[in-house]
């Protein structure tokens, strides 16, 4: 039986790394669709592009309980708040709510009207925490690809919650997976995406650290041909010469897809990835409780 059972999990984990990504995401958000999370599905929080997310709230919740918002990748250009419904999974097991919203992208919009989803989003959670039972003072973000680099530019570039009237004081913690912080565009569509060149600095979150930002914790897999190590390792000195609070960890033998994939129930065996993310949600919230 237990031949059986691994090689079935071979089989996801290998759907996942290939072109049968929405099977290997259907395979990994199975627990989720039998788990006893109360789920508000399409809330939308923006009416005029139509936007929306997904809210997951532990069974039993009585007291106000700690927020993740998690943005999920695609290049700026693809992906959907449904497949990743596993990333609440592990969340909500834990006791924490999860928002997991959606976003415009590329061609429809170009930078930086994602980035300006992302900040809407988050200025939702805070403003209708008390509705879903959320803890206002203990709202975590995290993402993974370009959804870790929209968050770390909200993180740090103030403008964008200020738009709001709110501060990056109400992010209590930043978990940045696979991020392309610092990355200036290459390819043609991403050239057009950011640019022209001169709003280029714009869109690199170590431009706006100041030391003001919410602790960070960022990780890397040293397998990553997708996005180079060297995006964390800017963001990680930038914050270190100007005193903020930041944590780079990386990993062997695990590449772009696995980090984020650490989240998936066949996947969990491979790093402790995820224990790492709560282990510092957890801390921040301890620390938060001493304030």
């Amino acid at each position: 039986m237990f031949s059986y059972l691994r090689s079935g999990l071979l089989l996801a984990a290998v759907m996942l790394s290939t072109a049968c990504t929405k099977v290997g995401l259907f395979v990994a958000n199975v627990p989720a669709s039998f788990g006893s999370a109360k789920v508000y599905e399409d809330v939308v929080f923006d009416e005029k592009h139509d936007l929306k997310l997904d809210i997951f709230i532990p069974d039993g919740l009585t007291d106000p309980a700690p927020v993740i918002v998690f943005y999920y990748g695609g290049r700026w250009t693809d992906g959907d708040k449904a497949q990743y419904h596993f990333v609440a999974d592990s969340f909500v097991n834990e006791g924490y709510i999860v928002v997991i919203p959606d976003y415009r992208k590329y061609p429809n919009v170009k930078f930086p009207a994602f980035a300006d989803d992302t900040a809407k989003a988050l200025a939702w959670v805070y403003e209708n925490a008390q509705v879903y039972n959320a803890d206002q003072d203990n709202i975590f973000v995290a993402g993974h690809s370009s959804g870790a680099h929209l968050a770390a530019l909200i993180a740090t570039d103030p403008d964008y919650l200020k738009t709001y009237d709110l501060d990056r004081s109400i992010i209590r913690g930043f978990a940045g997976l696979s991020g392309p912080y610092a990355f200036e565009p290459e390819a043609e569509d991403l050239k057009d995406m950011f640019g022209p060149p001169d709003r280029y600095p714009l869109m690199r979150a170590p431009n706006f650290v100041d030391g003001q930002q919410p602790p960070m914790l960022l990780i890397h897999g040293l397998d990553d041909k997708t996005v180079v190590l060297e995006n964390a390792e800017e963001l990680r000195d930038a914050i270190d010469e100007k005193g903020g609070e930041v944590t780079l960890v990386t990993y062997k033998d695990i590449d772009h897809v696995e980090t984020v994939g650490s989240f998936m129930w066949f996947w969990r065996y491979k790093s402790d990835i995820r224990d790492k993310v709560l282990d510092f949600f957890k801390e921040k919230k301890a620390e938060a409780a001493n304030e």
